[in-house]
């Protein structure tokens, strides 16, 4: 038996996706495929998501999920409109919760340390040049 597909949930004219979506694919060399019915935004390694959930508990379908910087992870944490998302969690990923009073420039200061975290040194250096 095959797997089952998971459903999909986000709905492509969601615009705090499509913003989200934009400062992602802005880095050099990000992509975004569909995985586990959610845009992941990768180079190639996989730095954000857009929804999450915690385990066992409230999903969040606007928010978005990054690789942190480890040494900003607890300061984050402990700032209530963070949260440690389900699966990825323990792994160094936070959540952060987006709505009418998001920071757009923190939500690009998070991709952008995720892409860093994980991209090849190529694409990094092709950002420190912009």
């Amino acid at each position: 038996m095959g797997s089952v597909p998971h459903p999909i949930m986000f709905s492509d004219d969601d615009p705090v996706l499509a913003r989200v979506r934009r400062t992602a694919l802005a880095l050099p060399g990000a992509t975004e495929a569909i995985a586990h019915g959610r845009p992941t935004f990768r180079c190639p390694k996989m730095f954000g998501m857009y929804g999450g959930g915690v385990k066992g508990g409230v999903r969040h379908d606007q928010s978005l999920i990054v690789v942190a910087d480890p040494a900003e992870r607890e300061a984050l944490l402990a700032d209530t409109r963070f949260f440690l998302p389900a699966y990825v969690g323990p792994y160094g990923w936070v959540g952060l919760c987006l709505d009418d009073a998001t920071d757009w420039d923190e939500v690009g200061e998070l991709l952008d340390a995720g892409f860093r975290q994980v991209a090849p040194k190529r694409a990094v250096a092709e950002l420190d040049a912009k």
